[in-house]
């Protein structure tokens, strides 16, 4: 399944997610410009690296790749397919949280995601880029906040394409699901050049939840009041 735009809409325009979407294309513009040697240190440098980075995580040089690996991206499918799921799911959780709350959410999502695939694969030596990690932090709350939202979905059937609208719940669900079983089927293996971070997108996923759940509890205790009131 493939989204395309979801019928929730939101209050207010959602400069944070621009601007990030924004930040994105500007560094993957810049990307290529460079020759594949000089792309490949620019990688190397500024992208995350498990084995590196748990050699010595208090160095400033490293604890930065924690944030700089979030606006890297390997390709075309790579920053496409990220910022079409960070516009479409993005913008709510900005709603939800405003634009100051949204940033650290995002960030957070990011870095505990580099973690989660720290610890799933510490000897790893291959660079770790991509926004996926703290997307999937988003797609984790929009699955707490917005369960029932409808999402315009390309659903391939054979050789037919079908568009539907879905619930949230199942896109996401069927999203992670995904992850989840590839990042099982990859444990205790060494993801080869050009693979993919299954345990960023399971961490940043389950950060995302964690981030969203206060909210949560705190509109399910509105709504008891609420009803208690009018009582």
């Amino acid at each position: 399944m493939i989204p395309i735009r979801d019928d929730n809409p939101t209050r207010r325009v959602p400069w944070v997610t621009i601007i990030l979407i924004a930040l994105n294309i500007a560094v993957f513009a810049y990307e290529l410009t460079l020759e594949p040697s000089t792309l490949e240190a620019f990688w190397t440098r500024w992208a995350f690296v498990p084995a590196r980075f748990g050699a010595d995580p208090f160095a400033p040089g490293e604890m930065i790749t924690l944030v700089t690996a979030m606006f890297m991206h390997a390709g075309w499918i790579h920053v496409v397919g990220n910022l079409l799921y960070l516009w479409i799911f993005g913008n709510n959780i900005e709603d939800r949280f405003g634009p100051i709350g949204f940033i650290a959410f995002y960030l957070g999502s990011g870095v505990l995601a580099a973690l989660a695939q720290l610890a799933a694969a510490p000897e790893a030596t291959i660079p770790m880029l991509g926004a996926s990690g703290a997307i999937a932090g988003v797609l984790g709350a929009y699955l707490l906040l917005f369960p029932g939202a409808s999402v315009v979905t390309i659903i391939p059937v054979f050789v037919f394409i079908e568009v539907a609208r879905v619930p949230a719940y199942l896109v996401i669900g069927f999203w992670f699901v995904l992850q989840l079983g590839n990042g099982l089927v990859s444990l205790g293996a060494e993801a080869p050049a050009g693979g993919v971070a299954w345990f960023a997108h399971i961490g940043g996923f389950i950060a995302g939840l964690l981030f969203a759940l206060p909210a949560v509890l705190r509109s399910r205790s509105r709504r008891r009041r609420r009803a208690y009131s009018r009582r």
